[in-house]
């Protein structure tokens, strides 16, 4: 599932290329990713609307809009689920079977392809309302994160997947965070020291900033077809070596030795989520 880095690479992409283009049409073909939004207020509010800009909240698309001739601004918010796709196509080009939205902007359309349709394309925006703060906002200092930890018994691996906590963290990026600041994912919340949490809370920020930099060299050019799927992911991408190196350390490698002390990598189950750490290293 995209989380944070790919979704920030994503909108790095699509935002130039979508900046004051005028939707001429909406086409909803699974209305399920609008909830609770329906297809006719969808239209009625991006019809003629034009694209200011896109940015990013936590693992969600903020789309911001605005119609000729009426006050405010229209925001949509997009959610990629665990297989969605957003990409600019040429108008002339067959949609993709799954596409389940799709914008007519002139001479390309804007895609939303989403084969489990888990994902949104809302106007609802209460799910980012909810969201704690981003991991560089300076609301997410140490002593905040301390302090939210003290009140939870949930294992850390668990407690950093709460969205109302840090915005952004999913299973790739909790595992390898932990794993880079030496704490053991199975640790009560609460009972992770203060030197720990200080170092959890670097190890975050910067694996989420690697992640983001190695993805901003891989080129988004898709376009309907092809083996590229428009994402970038981070980690191993085959024939894509040229753009970045294998970063990931632990998430995904049970078994492999652990790139510091040679001991076997394992995993775990938590709240139905793999974990991935070293029992050498995060004891």
């Amino acid at each position: 599932m995209p989380e944070l880095p790919e979704v920030e690479v994503l909108v790095r992409h699509l935002a130039p290329l979508l900046r004051g283009k005028v939707v001429r049409g909406v086409t909803v073909r699974k209305a399920k990713v609008l909830r609770p939004t329906s297809e006719r207020a969808l239209g009625a509010a991006l019809t003629g609307a034009k694209f200011l800009g896109l940015s990013r909240r936590g693992k969600y698309l903020v789309f911001t809009l605005r119609r000729k001739g009426r006050a405010g601004e229209v925001t949509v918010t997009g959610h990629l689920g665990m297989t969605g796709r957003m990409f600019l196509q040429p108008k002339a080009a067959p949609l993709p079977k799954h596409a389940v939205v799709v914008l007519g902007l002139g001479a390309c359309n804007f895609v939303y392809e989403d084969p489990r349709q888990f994902g949104r394309f809302t106007l609802e925006d209460a799910a980012v309302r909810a969201l704690g703060p981003e991991p560089w906002d300076a609301a997410f200092s140490v002593g905040a994160f301390t302090a939210a930890l003290r009140r939870s018994a949930q294992a850390i691996k668990v407690k950093l997947l709460d969205q109302s906590l840090v915005a952004g963290i999913g299973n790739i990026y909790a595992s390898e965070a932990l794993f880079r600041a030496g704490i053991s994912p199975k640790r009560a919340a609460r009972r992770v020291k203060a030197a720990e949490v200080a170092r959890l809370h670097a190890a975050i920020r910067e694996v989420l900033a690697e992640a983001i930099e190695c993805g901003s060299t891989i080129p988004l050019d898709f376009a309907g077809g092809g083996r590229r799927d428009g994402l970038f992911y981070y980690g191993a991408v085959e024939g894509q070596s040229q753009f970045y190196q294998e970063r990931l350390r632990v998430y995904d490698r049970a078994g492999q030795p652990c790139v510091k002390c040679a001991a076997p990598i394992q995993r775990l189950v938590q709240s139905a989520r793999s974990t991935f750490f070293c029992p050498g290293c995060q004891r």
